[in-house]
């Protein structure tokens, strides 16, 4: 718990899965079947959720990353971005301001069209064009100008340094696409994804919601991933329960996101004949999120108090079990920077201390809000949390917390509106850097579309924190937002998650299938014994 912080040597081993590589091969056989309970579905609101310039979602990010190809990915195991659809990719001056990748030779997009650099230059400019309200943006809003150059050439001009810039251009955001399949202004409607990555996809809809994807190894693929299989079909589920039984049933070969604490430690204690789990470093984090400008939660004495409160390790064991643990920072423990900054602020839970923040603030009470949580995004366990969170707060008697929860399609909107004073929210990180967990809830343009500014971590911290290519290096801009975020509560961070995925004997490359950011990479994915 009073871990202070994590040097990058350190990160880079919990990166790596705790098993070895298995090996083994598709056999051109029967493709290979992967449960989810993410859900796309189209509405008014978001008629094109897998649109790299729309979708911003876990879920959305794993269809998109087996198709649309980016510049540099993240290696297996985690570690600094290397070259994908580029041969070669580095920061030609000293300040970070100037990124040059060169394509590899014969690039070309699943139909044959050759990829270009006027293809990279398009792709990512019309993510800054479209600048959807809840999309991805942020993470390019940082690119002055793209240039082109000769046949193989592009150059990233930023606006102000960023050592993060390469992490940035592995996320789907980034990815290459064709300009006469997606439109320069606008998304393309629908759920259909095209691009130059290790698979073509099919989507299988009824009404407005896919219920399969089935991928197929792109034979025109070049690019720095090993495909070990021929097709994968992600089916979708309605929620755990289902998955699992349909895992029992061998009819998928296995299940990811996202299996239910009790399906986990059930497995853990007693695991099925012909099942296995594996377990995987997780950089998942719930929080609770607070629309600043609201009346009920207005004044960070409440959000304070709140913070006083709140029973952590209550929350995550009795909720959660073996699959989860107290987290004290916006930053989780595993990446580098990590403090405990709200245990070093209000320490162990004390109804005693919040009372006296609120008195001290001229707060009445009982404070008097509403908890709101998505019933269908974040897992089965989502309620259960929401209502233990409640039953806490309200036993100080300093709240009086009711609970409601909305399917997400409906939930998202009304967050971004500032409907909810007070919601909970999960975060998967885009890349793993402390950057990534600090400037989209702090920054300009911020994910929730909170009201809530800091100039210190907009005008000099954050970018403080970006000139330093070595990550460790930027330790005290991250510990100085980390306070920040504890002395404010803008956000207050719950849990940190573990994964967890179980699969059939046989199937190999599961415990590379998902990394720690909780990306799903199905081209490890084969039929073989260990």
């Amino acid at each position: 718990m009073n871990r202070k912080t994590l040097v990058l040597p350190a990160v880079v081993g919990l990166l790596a899965p705790v098993l070895a590589a298995c090996g083994g091969s598709d056999d051109g056989g029967d493709a290979i079947v992967v449960g989810t309970t993410d859900q796309f579905i189209a509405s008014a609101d978001n008629p094109a959720p897998l649109d790299p310039a729309i979708g911003y979602e876990a879920g959305v990010w794993n269809v998109l990353r087996q198709t649309v190809q980016t510049l540099t990915h993240i290696p297996r195991g985690g570690g600094e971005p290397v070259p994908e659809a580029a041969e070669s990719c580095a920061f030609t001056d000293t300040e970070n301001e100037s990124y040059r990748c060169t394509l590899r030779d014969g690039l070309t997009f699943a139909d044959g069209t050759p990829v270009t650099p006027e293809d990279v230059k398009y792709s990512i400019q019309r993510v800054i064009d479209i600048k959807d309200e809840s999309g991805p943006v942020g993470l390019l809003a940082n690119i002055d100008t793209i240039e082109t150059k000769g046949e193989n050439q592009v150059v990233f001009h930023l606006s102000t340094p960023d050592a993060t810039f390469p992490y940035k251009l592995a996320t789907p955001p980034a990815g290459i696409v064709q300009k006469h399949k997606y439109p320069a202004k606008s998304a393309r409607e629908g759920f259909q994804v095209d691009g130059s990555g290790p698979y073509t996809m099919k989507p299988e809809v009824e009404g407005d919601q896919v219920v399969k994807v089935v991928f197929t190894r792109n034979p025109k693929y070049k690019g720095d991933l090993k495909v070990s299989n021929e097709k994968v079909e992600l089916d979708l589920f309605p929620d755990a329960a289902a998955m699992g039984k349909a895992l029992d049933e061998k009819k998928i070969d296995m299940m990811t996101r996202t299996m239910s604490p009790e399906q986990a430690q059930q497995m853990l204690v007693k695991p099925k004949e012909g099942q296995k789990l594996t377990e995987m470093p997780g950089l998942a984090i719930s929080y609770l999120a607070f629309n600043t400008e609201d009346p009920a939660v207005k004044d960070k004495a409440v959000r304070q108090a709140m913070a006083q409160v709140i029973d952590r390790g209550s929350i995550a064991s009795k909720v959660y079990g073996s699959t989860a643990e107290p987290l004290y920072s916006l930053i989780p423990s595993g990446i580098t920077s990590h403090t405990n900054s709200f245990y070093n602020k209000y320490g162990e839970p004390s109804v005693e201390t919040a009372a006296g923040i609120l008195d001290k603030a001229g707060i009445s009470t009982p404070v008097k809000f509403t908890l709101h949580y998505t019933t269908d995004h974040y897992g089965p366990a989502t309620k259960t949390e929401f209502e233990a969170l409640a039953k806490q707060l309200n036993a100080t008697e300093l709240f009086e917390v009711d609970v409601e929860g909305t399917p997400w399609a409906k939930y998202r909107p009304a967050q971004k509106k500032g409907e909810y004073a007070v919601y909970g929210m999960g975060w998967f990180p885009d890349f793993p850097d402390a950057d990534n967990y600090t400037a989209p809830f702090l920054d300009e343009n911020n994910f929730l579309n909170s009201p809530y500014k800091s100039a210190a971590a907009q005008d000099t911290l954050i970018p403080q924190s970006r000139r330093e290519a070595d990550r460790s290096a930027a330790t005290p801009a991250f510990e100085k937002l980390q306070d920040i975020v504890a002395n404010d509560v803008p956000i207050l961070p719950v849990w940190q998650g573990k994964q967890y995925v179980a699969s059939l004997d046989g199937l190999t490359g599961v415990e590379w299938a998902v990394n720690s950011s909780a990306d799903l990479q199905l081209w490890e994915l084969g039929r073989g014994e260990s």
